[in-house]
């Protein structure tokens, strides 16, 4: 007899253990046997899935199952009738043994995450003998019954995967079948049309391929009919509404499906909604006169039509359809005008998509008429003549897009009255005059689009109120004025797009507002002057066009770290050296041709040499009374930065190099100078209060100050940011060995040859702080009080060697008094750290050094060698 290893399979033997585990207890020796079927059924069920949402957690042996979340029984013989995990994220597969539930009405698992194929053994049931013949056995059972009283199964919106079951055409008392939005693909199966009681069939949203058998158009209870979305080819049958009498629903849009529209649709007196569209349907449209239930038509996106006059007479037979809410036409070939009749349509409607087709004529002045119409597109067609003025009575209208037709004169002050408007699409006609100023009334609108017409006057100043707008686009026509200040109101602007008109004057400094900028383009105009230094703050650009112009002055070497994918400076009146990084560095993503009097760049651009010129750039730098000896060390070296240097030093002031924050600012790390010396950078956060009074106070105390125990500050950069905003940091020698609270509670993996300080090193640390200490209060020209003394700003070298830091706080004790009020120089009540700060600071009293010797003896007494005390080896340490 062959052996078998339970742990051979993983799936079976966590079934197993899952039956057994559950399945004897009191509760389950008392159910009947069928219903002991269905408990263990819905075991083997749960077995196959994951539930991050714990919805199932019910299901276990200390309750009924007909009292578990999703469970439907039936009253008489409490058997499951009914199972709904509809929108809990499950995760795994459909179990086979649902199949067991010979008793199930309905099963709902729509939304979910299910994965792999249809058990295509789920229309059956097996017995209580056969489910335990096959644990002892080590495999599934092999024969199922028919699940005779199904009526309801829906798995939508799911990842199933695989054909459709032929098997569920053994579901002989099932009426709706959902399977949409997953990935069945295959061919529909024949059996499906023995569902002769089937009333609703939905697997739109999958990748089905092949025709539909005729078999299913047979199954004359069918009301909803949805295979929309898929790949399916053939031809509909033109006896359609004669085999479906009671067809609501009919979507098979998104396929391949050829040939004409059955003309027997024009009976289908029950249909509400009728997709059509995005196949190979051509022919005539028959008539839908009988329809008068329709709410829905879309026949988008076939070849219907030869662009010849009197396409759209079907129009005419969609009159008596009173609830018509969408008419979607869009896509196709249809010629001719408008018919009279259009006028007639009821005003239940909604959205009119009429593009891209050949449509001719005027838009008739009844357009008004349809009150409820929040979404009118006739774009790329062939209309002509004025926008009528009644299009501003469509009050709920929201997107309009007349863009790519033949509309002239100019454009109604009426459209302004549309205060729900989002899209408003005018491009590419003949319109002419200036642009209304009741454009300003649109207060939600993101896109503005009057591109390509003949447009002229200055742009309305109402129209930069619209605070929403995020696309604007007013390139190719004929508008002159300036720029207004008021662009700096579009805070949401993504797009802008003024080129080719007749503008000039200077770029208005307030567009450097528009923070969100992403395009920007204002070529083929007249504007001079240089180029905005509030543009730094426009760090989103990706592309930015302002050739054509006649801007001078030099290239903001900004530009350079900005992550350009296009950027267009030719045939302007540049000067000085073309930068060389970012952008610049590739000649193909950049043009700087047409500028005579530039020089340098990429060798690529075959520019002059640039000739040395001095540097003009104000920097702050430190300066020891004695002369530093000329090394590259950074123990004397002081250079002189700029926030260019820094930003560049630091990688952008990236995450990745943050060393750590305070009470006013950021520390980086930072490579500089030409040797790739380390140093911490500590940017000061100037919006927080007191940040620039720390700043003054620490170049204040450490600029004559100089000790082996002091954390030794190289330079300071006092300047702006690439946003125009102040800008103010110290740079410091780079302590490798981080700063001592870190060390005496370390979370750092980084901190691998040593762990924590042992007690001498302790003692040593303990020493360093007091020398830096003794040197502030006695030796110093003038003494200083730190005011912030704790183990976080005590930094240690890479030899363990302790340096005291952060002078932000610190204050210089008058020569007469030797001491320093606190209300003179801080408004805070507590000068330092809760903690450590001495007690009589928050009662207002004077600094003094008495305060510094508390805050060290409280940094002793807590962190560094009091704890140290309380182990039997560290008293016998000591002691020795």
């Amino acid at each position: 007899m062959k052996h078998f290893s339970i742990h051979a399979n993983p799936t079976l033997f966590n079934f197993f253990l899952l039956v057994f585990s559950s399945g004897f207890s009191c509760t389950l020796c008392a159910m009947h046997p069928n219903n002991y079927s269905d408990h263990q059924a819905l075991i083997a069920f749960k077995g196959a899935i994951n539930e991050p949402s714990q919805y199932m957690n019910s299901w276990n042996a200390s309750k009924h199952f007909c009292t578990w979340n999703g469970i439907t029984c039936s009253h008489r013989h409490q058997r499951v009738i009914g199972l709904n995990l509809v929108n809990q994220n499950l995760t795994g597969f459909v179990s086979p043994y649902v199949g067991n539930l010979s008793f199930l009405r309905f099963l709902y698992l729509d939304n979910n995450s299910f994965t792999g194929k249809f058990p295509r053994k789920l229309a059956g049931c097996i017995d209580l003998n056969i489910f335990l013949s096959a644990i002892i056995h080590l495999r599934l059972p092999s024969s199922f019954d028919s699940l005779s009283k199904l009526e309801l199964f829906s798995i939508s919106k799911n990842n199933i995967t695989g054909e459709i079951p032929a098997t569920f055409g053994n579901l002989s008392s099932l009426t709706r079948l959902y399977g949409g939005s997953n990935n069945l693909m295959g061919r529909i199966p024949d059996a499906l049309g023995l569902l002769t009681r089937l009333e609703l069939l939905a697997f739109g949203e999958n990748r089905l391929n092949g025709i539909i058998p005729s078999s299913i158009f047979n199954l004359s209870y069918i009301s909803i009919f949805d295979l929309a979305v898929n790949q399916i080819q053939g031809t509909l049958p033109s006896d359609l509404v004669t085999t479906l009498p009671v067809l609501e629903f009919f979507s098979v849009g998104v396929n391949q499906f050829t040939g004409s529209i059955p003309v027997s649709l024009s009976n289908a007196s029950n249909l509400r909604y009728l997709h059509l569209g995005y196949n190979h349907l051509s022919g005539k449209v028959p008539s839908f006169q009988k329809l008068n239930k329709l709410g829905v038509l879309v026949l988008s996106g076939n070849p219907l039509g030869k662009g010849e006059s009197n396409e759209l007479t079907f129009i005419s037979t969609l009159i008596n359809a009173t609830n018509l809410g969408s008419l979607a036409l869009h896509d196709n070939n249809f010629g001719g005008e408008l018919p009279e009749s259009f006028k007639n349509l009821s005003n239940t409607l909604t959205r009119l998509y009429l593009t891209s087709n050949q449509i001719t004529g005027r838009i008739p002045t009844e357009i008004g008429n349809f009150i409820n119409m929040q979404d009118f597109r006739v774009n790329d067609n062939k209309f002509i003549g004025t926008i009528p003025s009644e299009i501003g009575k469509l009050q709920k209208l929201q997107l309009l897009d007349l863009s790519q037709n033949s509309f002239s004169s100019k454009i109604p002050e009426s459209i302004g009255n549309l205060s729900l408007i989002v899209y408003l699409h005018l491009s590419e006609n003949n319109l002419s005059n200036e642009i209304p100023s009741t454009l300003g009334n649109f207060q939600n609108l993101l896109e503005l689009n009057l591109s390509y017409n003949n447009l002229s006057g200055p742009i309305a100043r109402e129209v930069f109120s619209i605070s929403s707008l995020r696309t604007f686009d007013l390139s190719q026509n004929q508008l002159n004025g300036s720029l207004p200040a008021e662009i700096g109101n579009l805070k949401n602007l993504e797009y802008f797009n003024v080129s080719s008109n007749n503008f000039f004057g200077e770029v208005p400094n307030t567009l450097g507002s528009c923070i969100s900028l992403e395009f920007l383009a204002i070529k083929g105009n007249s504007f001079r002057g240089n180029i905005p230094s509030t543009f730094s703050s426009l760090r989103g650009l990706q592309i930015l066009d302002l050739s054509h112009n006649n801007f001078d002055g030099q290239i903001p070497k900004y530009f350079e770290v900005f992550n350009f994918r296009a950027l267009n400076l030719s045939f302007n009146d540049f000067d000085g050296t073309v930068p060389e990084e970012g952008v610049f560095k590739n000649a193909t993503a950049f043009s700087v041709v047409g500028n005579s009097k530039l020089c340098g760049g990429i060798p690529d651009l075959k520019l002059p040499k640039c000739k040395a010129e001095y540097s003009k750039k104000l920097r702050l730098s430190f300066r020891s009374k004695r002369v530093p000896p000329s090394s590259d060390s950074p123990h004397n070296l002081l250079w002189n930065v700029s926030y260019h240097t820094l930003f560049q030093a630091t990688n952008g002031f990236s995450a990745g190099n943050l060393l750590g924050t305070g009470s006013y600012g950021s520390v980086y790390k930072g490579t500089i100078g030409q040797k790739g010396t380390s140093v911490a950078v500590k940017v000061l956060n100037l919006s927080t209060r007191g940040a620039l009074k720390s700043f003054i106070a620490e170049c204040e105390a450490l600029r004559n100050i100089r000790h082996r125990n002091l954390v030794k500050v190289l330079t300071a950069c006092s300047g702006v940011d690439l946003q125009g905003n102040d800008f103010k940091a110290l740079v410091y020698e780079f302590m490798a060995n981080g700063n001592l609270e870190d060390w005496l509670h370390s979370k750092d993996s980084t901190l691998v040859e040593i762990k924590s300080l042992n007690l001498l090193q302790r003692l040593n640390t303990a020493i360093d702080i007091a020398y830096a200490v003794a040197y502030l209060h006695l030796h110093c020209e003038t003494p200083i009080i730190h005011c912030d003394l704790k183990p976080s700003n005590v930094l240690l070298d890479n030899e363990l060697v302790a340096h005291v830091g952060d002078f932000g706080l610190a204050r210089f004790l008058s020569a007469d008094a030797q001491s320093f009020s606190i209300n003179q120089t801080s408004s805070s009540l507590v000068r330092g750290t809760i903690g450590y700060t001495a007690p009589e600071y928050g009662m207002r009293n004077e600094l003094s050094t008495y305060g510094d010797m508390y805050s060290f003896g409280i940094l002793l007494l807590k962190k560094l060698l009091i704890p140290c005390f309380f182990t039997t080896d560290k008293w016998i340490l000591l002691k020795a």
